[in-house]
């Protein structure tokens, strides 16, 4: 199956970041505490680690789009589908030192 494999394995999804950016959506980092402190961030993005996402959904904006991002794009992956399934407007932005704000 063409394309199954690529669509399975994409830690990014194809969209302009700029533009979703400059129109207000929400940046949520979904590494540790520790990764997102010692080895930087995306200025005004909201640190949320994966495994507090659950538990810190009212802290997201549902009316903004969501972009979230992580160390290589896997846990924001996990985050956006479980995103996703609570009915935001969400991407997977992978990796934050490759999205630009």
């Amino acid at each position: 199956m063409p394309g199954f494999f690529s669509n399975f394995f994409k830690m990014r999804d194809d969209a302009d970041y700029a533009a979703l950016i400059k129109n207000g959506a929400v940046i949520v980092d979904v590494r540790t505490t520790t990764e997102y402190n010692l080895y930087g961030h995306i200025k005004g993005s909201v640190n949320i680690p994966l495994d507090e996402l659950s538990g810190r959904i009212s802290q997201i904006d549902k009316s903004k789009p969501v972009i979230t991002v992580c160390q290589s794009g896997a846990r924001s992956k996990s985050a956006s589908a479980y995103l996703n399934k609570l009915g935001f407007t969400v991407y997977n932005g992978g990796s934050w030192n490759t999205l630009t704000a």
